[in-house]
């Protein structure tokens, strides 16, 4: 059956910051030239916000250029920062560090960056934006001479087994003259678009973190409006880069998080497990105590910065925000340079539309002429500072900020996280404490509150490209991993008691579309791919 079409001008996957940007810039360049422009954005979630996941502290910045009157039209930032603090944990104290630089916070921002993507697709609309939430983009589609030609949604109302069921609805092509990818950390069709066009070539391998995180509400006697907490340390050994944020929001509500690089060495360490244990020390326990989790949810971000950066533009459109890699590490910022990135590519997406050029090649001048460019250039040496354990990569960081100021004449390289695990067998298991479920809590409960949903009949969307590979590989060199770092409770090795061979049981019923195991896996078994429009978390105000 020939699939019905909808064609646009402009095409973006992702109703994220960087892609609901790059909507707004459009439009708003094409009233400034009085010309008709048709731009359409796909989101898998099941509303604009419903997948998004962040601290979130804003930096005002990108918002400033692109609607100056963001105040006057009820932007969601009512929770300026009014206190900076950076400390050290060891297992029972804690102490003061003096904040860098790129943490100062003045001027900037506690938000629900789910909230906050909400009123930014309002603002889209309101300019002529079609906005289709509840579609997952599957497939990139291509003409006869390999160039982007759009993208396909998927099928929905398939079975398990690969059949149409009574439910069955089938997608659509949306054809476009340019396509946006703002899909966000490891997105999946830009991993296609990488091999298909080369785009790593030259650069450094990313590399990535897990960032878990839940919403509070607390006792209004411990709320604190404005407050910024980070800390480095416990319950972390040195050799492993990761820590928290606390941030206190108005309504008496506290955004806590902790987020542990995917670069991690031992595969008995659960990030999972180390945010619930970091809850319990006295300094962070006392905030929570007497208070109600409301809400849960992990995502990936990019950690690799300036030398991890692709090439940005292919036959047919471009990449922007965080599929693309474009986060601040030591700023803990990336909404401001994902926004940025989104209104370069659209200016240059415009300009390719209206010269009849297929690839905006001078999207990648625009950004590496910004200031955007400027700010992760002179952070580059940090992240990765950090490879030789934490006392190197602190002595590191503060040379780097204080002495060199980002201007040293070297620039480190970044590795490949699925390669850093080592074997089980010369690897110290860990002793995690069970939950007090005051404070700490298990998994299936923690998945409850990110109010995750799939369609139950329908295609396993987190593949095995060699099934024997969880037993032969996985469980026999590394203890299946897998049960670890996913922060969902997805990956589970199952023992029949008939002492037949244990085999790996995948729950995606639960997958809160982290991408962890799509990064993680060690022999890269692991492949994640949309599952249909509108299922996984449900974010009401992360």
């Amino acid at each position: 059956m020939e699939r019905e079409s909808m064609e646009f001008d402009v095409i973006i996957i992702g109703g994220g910051p960087s892609g609901i940007s790059a909507a707004i810039k459009l439009k708003q360049l094409a009233s400034d030239q009085d010309k008709e422009l048709s731009v359409c954005l796909v989101e898998k979630g099941s509303e604009i916000g419903a997948h998004i996941l962040s601290g979130a502290v804003l930096e005002p910045r990108a918002l400033n250029e692109l609607l100056p009157d963001w105040a006057e039209k009820g932007a969601p930032l009512d929770t300026p920062v009014s206190n900076d603090q950076f400390v050290f944990l060891s297992q029972t104290s804690k102490y003061t560090l003096p904040n860098p630089p790129q943490m100062n916070n003045h001027g900037n921002y506690i938000i629900s960056l789910g909230n906050f993507c909400r009123w930014l697709s309002e603002q889209a609309e309101a300019l002529g934006v079609e906005i289709y939430p509840g579609f997952a983009a599957a497939e990139m589609l291509y003409n006869s001479d390999g160039t982007v030609l759009g993208v396909a949604t998927n099928d929905l109302g398939v079975g398990k087994d690969g059949q149409a069921t009574d439910a069955y609805m089938q997608g659509m092509n949306l054809i476009g003259k340019q396509t946006i990818l703002a899909e966000g950390c490891r997105g999946h069709l830009t991993k296609d678009l990488f091999e298909k066009f080369n785009l790593r070539e030259g650069k450094d391998p990313q590399t990535f973190a897990l960032g878990i995180k839940e919403l509070w509400d607390i006792e209004p006697e411990k709320s604190k409006p404005g407050t910024v907490w980070h800390s480095v340390g416990w319950p972390l050994k040195s050799d492993t880069y990761g820590g928290s944020f606390l941030y206190h929001l108005s309504g008496n509500q506290v955004a806590v998080g902790y987020v542990v690089g995917l670069d991690y060495q031992n595969p008995y360490l659960s990030p999972f497990e180390e945010f619930q244990r970091f809850k319990t020390h006295p300094s962070v326990r006392s905030v929570f105590e007497g208070g109600r989790r409301v809400s849960y949810g992990a995502r990936a971000l990019n950690e690799g910065g300036f030398q991890s950066i692709p090439k940005l533009t292919f036959p047919g459109g471009c990449l922007v925000g965080c599929t693309a890699g474009f986060l601040n590490v030591p700023k803990i910022k990336g909404t401001h340079t994902a926004m940025k990135s989104g209104m370069l590519a659209a200016e240059a997406v415009f300009d390719a539309i209206s010269q009849d050029i297929l690839e905006p090649v001078s999207y990648q001048e625009k950004i590496e002429k910004s200031w955007l460019w400027k700010e992760l250039y002179k952070v580059r040496n940090i992240r990765p500072s950090f490879n030789k354990g934490f006392v190197a990569g602190m002595l590191y960081s503060a040379l780097d900020t204080y002495i060199l100021r980002g201007n040293a004449p070297w620039t480190f390289k970044h590795h490949s996280d699925h390669l850093q695990l080592k074997e089980a067998r010369s690897s110290t298991k860990i002793d995690y404490p069970k939950p007090d479920n005051i404070v700490s809590f298990d998994r299936n409960s923690s998945v409850y509150l990110s109010s995750t949903n799939h369609e139950e009949n329908q295609p396993v969307h987190l593949q095995l490209i060699d099934n024997t590979v969880p037993i032969n590989v996985n469980l026999e060199k590394y203890d299946s991993p897998e049960q670890r770092y996913c922060p969902a409770g997805v990956y589970e090795i199952i023992r029949p008691e008939d002492n037949a061979d244990p085999y790996l049981q995948i729950n995606a019923q639960n997958c809160v579309h982290c991408k962890t195991c799509d990064i993680k896996d060690p022999t890269q078994n692991i492949k994640w791919v949309t599952p249909e429009g509108g299922g996984g978390p449900n974010y009401p105000n992360m």
